[in-house]
This record gives structure tokens, C-alpha cells and sequence, in this order.
């Protein structure tokens, strides 16, 4: 619902549209309405806290009212100029997290939760490793909206791996995904460079399952499975429509069996490197243009 909240008078500028929001109807509106209250609070117009932040007014206005996604950069430089001794960095996960598909947000909890990550793909880079461009050029296939909220909600998954006792995470992956050019060269060659960059975390392991290796027991398609210090491990598999999670004894037993043996086919992780390394050198890397200059 609109209103003016304020009538035009002469010489005086029109007041902004301010849209009713309910704070219990999502994570979005409350943030929304929390932004607002506590700029209100701070007697701060729109386009002052905007000022303060490095933003457009616009864009703060957009956020209060619901129809933009926050990131979570801006939510920490609003904690800073506001003083809500980090409140909206808190709700930015919630928020960003409540933009996955309503079927994965279950797995994406579990997966915040996980001691321990072990997962196979078969024909994408695993979300938790992706760059945001390789993550963009993915979700942006389907040409529907809101891409970039699914993106900042791919990237905020990822912070898993920057806390202070990460959960291990071991990923195999076929060799498929290497060449695979998603979102074209310059990004195929950023996001290999990312997979050779993780050898830095030890608690990072990627393994390449070869096309040498035949056939072998993920030519099903990819699964993860999630191990926790407290209650049942689980395996999430997913089809083109939606994921399943499931912690029967029965197909968590099939799955850890066919994890160990992706793992056992696939290159070492020193090796899988030496291969990342390879065709990121022989597909993505620097070719020689006909008129002699450099074509990248």
C-alpha cells in the first residue's frame, strides 16, 4: 500500500512514497523496518544516512521499503553510522539466506550447522568455492530476476569457511566442471585460479575426479553429505526441481560408500592441482590473436 505522507505544497519538494511494511511478514521487511526506525530514531533523512554510507538516498529508501535487497557490506556501515552495535549485520544473513529457493533454505541451515562438509559435482564448481562471477553466470540462467540477491545469498553461504574453527570440507569434483566454460574465459580462468588459490586452507581439500577414470559411482549425479558433532548425518541430493535431504541409516551408508570410492578414483589433491593448473593454462590462458597480439 502507498501514501504521501506529507502534500506537495509550492516550493516545497515532494516527499517520498513510504510503503507500509509489516515486519513479521519476512526477514526483508523487518530489516526494512528496523533501517527506518532507527534512522528516524538518528533524525537522519534518507538521503543523509545515504550520505553517511557511501549510497544514494534512493537506495536506502528502496531497502526500508522492502523492494532492495541489502548487502552485507552496507549493513556493516550502517551498524557504524547508526550505532546499533551490529544489529543489521546480524539480520543481513537471515535476510540473504531467505533469498534461496524455499526448498534449499532447509539444506542451507544444516550446511551453516555441519562439522564436517564432503561433497561430489558432477558438472558445476560447489557453491561454497564458486566466485561471484562464476556464481552470477550460473544463476543468471535462467534469465529470471533477482539474480543478484541470489548471488549475495550464494556468497554469504561461503562465510562458513572464514570463521575462526571452519568446518573441514573435502571436495571431488569431475573433471567435466574444468571445462565447462561458464560465464566465459576471464571467468573460467578467475575461478580456477580461486580452486588453486584454497590449497592455502588447510581445511580446504578439492580433488579432480579425471576422465580418465571411467566410468564410476557419481555418474548418478552429485550429492553432499553432512557430518555433525551433535545428531544424524545427513545427504542432500538434488534434481532439476528441488534437493532432498535425508539421515536414513540406509542411504547415508550408500553414500559415505560412494564418496569413498569417488575419492579413491580421483586424482591426489597435489595432482588434481598440477590438472586444475593445466587446463587453466591450455583452455583459458592467453592465445595468440591472428594479427600477433595477445586475444584473452
Amino acid at each position: 500500500m502507498e501514501r504521501n505522507i506529507a502534500p506537495v505544497r509550492l516550493g516545497v519538494p515532494p516527499v517520498a512514497n513510504i510503503r507500509e511494511l509489516d515486519p513479521s511478514a519476512s526477514p526483508l521487511d523487518y530489516y526494512g523496518s528496523e533501517l527506518r526506525r532507527f534512522r528516524e530514531v538518528a533524525n537522519l533523512t534518507q538521503e543523509q544516512l545515504g550520505n553517511i554510507v557511501f549510497c544514494t538516498g534512493s537506495l536506502i529508501g528502496q531497502i526500508e521499503n522492502g523492494r532492495r535487497v541489502p548487502a552485507r557490506d552496507f549493513s556493516e556501515r550502517v551498524d557504524a553510522a547508526l550505532g546499533t552495535g551490529g544489529v543489521f549485520s546480524r539480520l543481513v544473513g537471515l535476510v540473504l539466506r531467505s533469498q534461496l529457493p524455499a526448498w534449499f533454505q532447509a539444506y542451507a541451515e544444516m550446511e551453516a550447522k555441519a562439522a564436517y562438509v564432503s561433497t561430489f559435482q558432477a558438472q558445476l564448481i560447489y557453491g561454497l568455492v564458486q566466485t561471484e562471477e562464476y556464481a552470477r553466470a550460473v544463476l543468471g540462467v535462467r534469465g529470471e530476476g533477482g539474480v543478484e540477491a541470489q548471488v549475495a545469498a550464494r556468497m554469504e553461504r561461503q562465510r562458513i569457511l572464514d570463521r575462526e574453527n571452519p568446518p573441514p570440507m573435502w571436495v571431488v569434483m569431475g573433471e567435466a566442471v574444468l571445462h565447462q566454460e561458464i560465464g566465459g574465459r576471464e571467468v573460467m580462468r578467475k575461478q580456477l585460479a580461486h580452486l588453486l588459490s584454497l590449497r592455502k586452507r588447510e581445511w580446504v581439500r578439492v580433488q579432480i575426479l579425471p576422465f580418465e577414470a571411467g566410468p564410476h559411482l557419481g555418474l548418478d549425479g552429485t550429492f553432499t553429505i553432512l557430518r555433525f558433532e551433535e545428531g544424524p548425518d545427513i545427504v542432500y541430493t538434488e534434481d532439476f526441481v528441488q534437493g532432498r535431504l535425508t539421515a536414513n541409516p540406509q542411504e547415508l551408508r550408500e553414500g559415505c560408500l560412494r564418496y569413498d570410492h569417488l575419492q579413491a578414483a580421483a586424482l591426489s589433491v597435489e595432482d588434481s592441482a598440477a590438472r586444475i593448473a593445466r587446463v587453466m593454462e591450455e583452455r583459458y590462458g592467453q592465445h595468440p590473436a591472428p594479427g600477433g597480439g595477445a586475444l584473452v
